[in-house]
């Protein structure tokens, strides 16, 4: 099956690395259902040291700074392995921003990329607010004093806050000669200001909580600055870009976990004395479902190696948002179809169809709803026609 993709050899050694680990983490996940997302005790710990043997820490960044250095296909091949476990627990499998080494000053990359790449630093980012989600339409404020900035502002849905080492906060300028442009600044955590105002409830089990977060006159200096006064939009679009193709990725590993437990469960589950894969309504299901995966892993994976061919990046941020819309939505769908197909098994807690029917939903709205992404790839139509973008 791989052949069929043009899969090279480093490709699929890749591959074989992190399906090994992921099957390593596939028996924890009931545990993790049952207790807040958590692994065993010393797990975790376990966890993160086969990553660093297996050579996956990292693996988005630069192998000139100590990272993985795969290419956009590879990191694909990583994240859509590491989507087939529920709670998250794939996550144990590190990304640090892979946008930061470009524009990271010489104190940046000591302080935070280096360590980032180690392991030994994780981030976090601060940018949604009660009122802006998708838009990006920032109210937090950055002021000047001196040679500091003052930061305030109350964030939302900070995922990992109670993982990281430092976050990326997102404001608007107030005051001086930017005011009202974007700028993004590195603080780090714990600080003086920065306190959870609350830890909602999700609809998915994981151990990353994703707090409201407060900035109350949070001083950091001038070094902690990520590029210009007015850059900040572009240090946030590009992660938008990369982590979309990742949702699609895990979103293809989701699906193909689902597709093989369904049909496992299909021939083994009798219903009027014959195995239910037999009765054409569950076949349809599950034909549909394997159908909607091959088109979603095509589209991720040529997006990758046209990205890695160095294309047109406007392209590429609307072939993100293609693949990040179709491979979500598709996963809920195949998500849906393995609940039905389980039965009341998939509505237990510990059948992966009901975990994984839970967890999906979200990729349809964090990174940019699936209404953003058709408003980005309307108005790249627009503009550049059909022939322009496929």
């Amino acid at each position: 099956m791989p052949a069929m993709y043009g899969l090279a050899a480093a490709d699929l050694e890749v591959q074989r690395k992190t399906r090994g680990l992921i099957d390593e983490l596939i028996p924890y996940e009931v545990e993790a259902e049952m207790n807040g997302g958590e692994l065993p005790a010393g797990v975790a710990q376990d966890m993160q040291r086969r990553v660093a043997q297996l050579g996956l820490l990292a693996v988005n960044m630069p192998a000139a700074l100590g990272g993985g250095g795969l290419t956009m296909l590879q990191q694909v091949l990583v994240q859509e392995q590491t989507g087939r476990v529920t709670n998250a627990l794939g996550w144990v499998v590190p990304s640090p921003p892979s946008w930061f080494p470009a524009v990271a000053t010489e104190h940046q990359r000591e302080r935070w990329v280096i360590p980032a790449i180690n392991g030994h630093k994780r981030e976090c980012y601060a940018i949604t607010e009660e009122t802006s989600g998708s838009d990006v339409d920032i109210a937090a404020t950055a002021r000047r004093e001196g040679g500091e900035y003052v930061l305030d502002g109350v964030k939302w849905h900070v995922t990992s806050f109670n993982e990281a080492d430092y976050v990326f906060f997102q404001a608007r300028l107030q005051g001086g000669p930017n005011e009202g442009a974007h700028a993004m600044f590195i603080v780090d955590l714990p600080a003086p200001g920065v306190r959870v105002v609350r830890t909602p409830a999700y609809s998915h089990t994981f151990a990353h909580h994703h707090p409201l977060v407060a900035f109350e006159g949070v001083r950091v200096p001038e070094a902690n600055r990520v590029g210009a006064e007015g850059d900040g939009m572009t240090f946030a679009y590009e992660w938008f870009r990369y982590e979309r193709l990742m949702i699609a990725a895990r979103c293809l590993g989701a699906a193909a976990r689902l597709i093989e437990e369904a049909t496992c469960f299909a021939r083994q589950r009798h219903a009027r004395g014959h195995p239910i894969i037999e009765f054409q309504v569950v076949q349809t299901m599950l034909a549909d479902s394997l159908t909607e995966l091959w088109a979603a892993k095509t589209m991720t994976y040529e997006t990758a190696r046209g990205i890695d061919a160095g294309g047109d990046p406007k392209v590429a941020h609307t072939h993100c948002s293609m693949v990040k819309l179709y491979a979500s939505e598709m996963a809920g769908r195949v998500a849906d179809r393995a609940v039905q197909i389980f039965g009341g098994r998939g509505y237990m807690r510990e059948c992966v169809a009901e975990r994984f029917y839970r967890e999906l939903r979200v990729e349809r709205i964090w990174e940019g709803t699936s209404e953003i992404q058709r408003s980005i790839i309307a108005g790249q139509l627009a503009r550049r026609g059909v022939s322009g973008l496929i």
